[in-house]
């Protein structure tokens, strides 16, 4: 029980983390186009990890047989779910990313199922049920503009490859350091966007990098919600099943949503009330399955 509770916290302050995230994105992208953003956050992530790394003694070095499962993580979560979530986002617009991407835990379920056979419980059934419905209440369905095809796809994409990333994870040893995994899965994905991003980096206006807002929000996306946020998502899903830990993803919008009302003044209705507490109704479920 203890475990379930300190995962369970573990996997809502990331969620709460990569929530808060999209209201300095929105600043912050103004400058930095999506693609460069995400190269330079890792940037700032990968010094980060190490420092703090370095500073805990940590053993830097990898079993053989974990290595290339460490590759895939960074690849399928780091890389391609990111950069498929940043151009799903671009091309379509904020509702479609918020209900597409509200399909990851139930997509966890399933790679649950298939990789780690997990059991599929009626609990878990209800928790993914309940929170999407309330993700669906709070962000609506009525002016979703289902054209954006392509934008539709990536997002999709992003789904599922942070899914299969999830749960991969769950394939290393509990007692494996997570600091060392992630350092080593964000500086794959670094090593893998480097060819893509190098070319565009000279159509950055780097006088706007010097203001504070834009700098000051780089390093809090790379360092709290890279570096830090990662760490707890990881550590957190080593102490659960991958199924349930999928459900925590859903804070994400409903902390989002809040911080566009408290700092963006963006309007929020009743819908986004109810909404919210099915989401909490539906982590009660997970937290209490081991009881």
């Amino acid at each position: 029980m203890k475990n379930t509770l300190l995962g369970s916290l573990y996997l809502t302050l990331a969620s709460i983390i990569w929530g808060g995230m999209y209201v300095v994105v929105k600043i912050v992208v103004s400058v930095i186009p999506p693609l460069e953003l995400v190269w330079m956050r890792y940037l700032v992530a990968i010094v980060a990890l190490l420092v703090i790394g370095f500073i805990t003694r940590q053993n830097w070095r990898i079993e053989k047989r974990y290595f290339l499962l460490i590759v895939a993580i960074g690849v399928i979560g780091n890389a391609i779910s990111i950069v498929a979530q940043e151009t799903g986002t671009m091309l379509s617009t904020a509702q479609m990313g918020a209900i597409i991407t509200s399909s990851t835990p139930a997509f966890m379920v399933i790679f649950a199922r298939i990789i780690l056979k997990e059991q599929l419980t009626l609990k878990k059934g209800i928790s993914v049920f309940l929170a999407t419905i309330g993700v669906l209440l709070m962000v609506g369905i009525g002016d979703v503009n289902m054209s954006s095809t392509l934008g539709g796809i990536a997002l999709l994409i992003a789904a599922l490859t942070w899914a299969l990333m999830s749960v991969l994870v769950k394939r290393l040893p509990s007692d494996y350091p997570q600091i060392v995994v992630t350092t080593y899965s964000i500086l794959v994905a670094l090593i893998v966007l480097t060819p893509f991003v190098l070319p565009r980096l000279h159509d950055i206006n780097i006088s706007q990098l010097t203001h504070p807002t834009i700098w000051g929000g780089l390093l809090y996306l790379g360092i709290v919600s890279t570096a830090g946020g990662f760490l707890l998502w990881n550590r957190g899903l080593q102490m659960l099943n991958a199924s349930s830990g999928g459900i925590f993803f859903f804070f994400q919008p409903l902390v989002g949503t809040l911080l566009g009302w408290l700092i963006l003044g963006e309007n929020i209705g009743l819908t986004f009330w109810i909404g919210s507490i099915l989401i909490l109704t539906g982590v009660l479920f997970v937290i209490n399955e081991k009881k």
